[in-house]
């Protein structure tokens, strides 16, 4: 892990750790992000957090990440529904919400590491 910018937030539900997080409810409060399209923030650190816990979230620079599925360095990453990194592959006019670069290859369940550069990646 190579984290620049690390900032600690409440989870406003469970959060596991090394998982993707987006924003929550309100300001302050984080939630693992499941979709998509949800709009991602950054990564757990490698504690998580219960509901009403703090956690750390990486926000800028490289974050261990679980993987949920293949993934090859240099893939662009968004999640799976667990919050999980999973290559980015929007349908044809669909759009993906991009978390960050994948720096290593690895398979589902290791961690990994992801340069945290969020945008958007249309199909």
């Amino acid at each position: 892990m190579n984290p620049v910018l690390i900032k600690n937030n409440t989870a406003e539900t469970a959060v596991e750790p090394h998982r993707i997080v987006k924003f929550g409810s309100d300001d302050g409060l984080v939630v693992q992000a499941a979709a998509a399209s949800d709009l991602s923030v950054g990564v757990s650190d490698g504690l998580g957090a219960e509901a009403n816990g703090r956690v750390d979230v990486v926000r800028v620079g490289i974050a261990d990440v679980e993987y949920g599925g293949a993934v090859t360095r240099g893939a662009r990453l968004t999640r799976d529904a667990d919050g999980k990194a999973i290559k980015a592959s929007p349908a044809a006019g669909g759009n993906a919400q991009i978390i960050g670069t994948a720096e290593i290859s690895g398979v589902s369940g290791d961690i990994g590491k992801v340069l945290i550069n969020p945008s958007v990646m249309q199909g």
